[in-house]
């Protein structure tokens, strides 16, 4: 559903997902909020939920909230917006009340469409099921906004929608997997291993992390958002979304394990994210499942 009110940009999402249980940066892009948690996941698949591209869907049985993102001017490319999240129940009245998540009360995750661009931010709670936050694109084109909260006293909601940015678009990448699961971002190199890569069956992902000068380990990280770290995944087309916590949240490294199960088989991008030194560390990997 696309609305305008002045110069007023409305998307309303209406997309319902199951949770097994609830969710910063790349083209990564700069963390603007604080997420903590334990061997959790959740899957978002929009095709399956309702999801019809700009301007909604409709809500299953599965799911009795909605989302409504606004900009208060139309979202264009390199330049800052704010926008609003307005979280309705079933019957559009909004929801006054949310449990902390990992430390925050909305945890917001933008990528573009060849998941190129990856921010992770956190809106601040207004009143009235109000959340808003100030973020910006680098580039024109789409991109896909998901919304992850727990309303009080219930399960958790990720809602999602499709949006238009103005502005020049980027030169699109291929989501291709990786030759080498082993990166260096800001000083640190980080290796990432599969138990296996089939679908529908446990996997753990376990992160090596060590200095990428010294090749000595890393056993000092800090707690980023309650826990060691976290591990945000989406299929190459975005529509499946699991965001999982580790295994041990008490580890400070060098190691740090999680587990997730891949619904399907396809190409998957998975964004691990630590904090070491009041830094926030997003490495990014392309892998393929079975």
């Amino acid at each position: 559903m696309l609305n305008k009110k002045g110069t007023v940009l409305t998307l309303t999402s209406i997309l319902a997902i199951g949770l097994m249980t609830s969710c910063d940066n790349a083209k990564e892009a700069p963390d603007t909020g604080g997420h903590g948690g334990n061997h959790n996941q959740e899957a978002v698949n929009p095709e399956e939920n309702g999801h019809s591209g700009h301007g909604g869907g409709h809500e299953t049985a599965s799911n009795n909230y909605q989302a409504e993102f606004t900009w208060n001017e139309p979202a264009i490319a390199g330049t800052e917006t704010e926008l609003t999240i307005q979280i309705t129940d079933k019957n559009g009245g909004p929801v006054q009340e949310f449990d902390v998540n990992h430390e925050k009360l909305l945890h917001l995750i933008i990528v573009n469409r060849d998941l190129s661009f990856f921010n992770h931010i956190h809106p601040d709670y207004k009143e009235n099921g109000e959340f808003t936050v100030n973020t910006a694109f680098p580039a024109g084109g789409e991109y896909k906004l998901i919304a992850d909260f727990v309303p009080k006293g219930a399960g958790g909601s990720t809602l999602s929608e499709w949006v238009q940015v103005e502005g020049e678009e980027g030169e699109p990448s291929a989501i291709e997997p990786d030759s080498s699961l082993i990166k260096q971002v800001n000083g640190k190199e980080i290796e990432l291993s599969l138990s296996n890569a089939l679908s529908n069956e446990e996997v753990v992902l376990t992160y090596h992390i060590q200095d990428a000068q010294t090749k000595q380990g890393i056993s000092n990280l800090e707690p980023y958002l309650g826990a060691v770290g976290h591990v945000v995944i989406l299929s190459a087309d975005a529509e499946k979304y699991i965001h999982v916590h580790p295994l041990d949240e008490s580890s400070t490294g060098p190691k740090a394990e999680f587990a997730a199960t891949f619904p399907h088989s396809g190409i998957y991008k998975i964004w691990g994210q630590f904090q070491h030194q009041g830094e926030v560390v997003t490495v990014p990997f392309v892998v393929e499942i079975k």
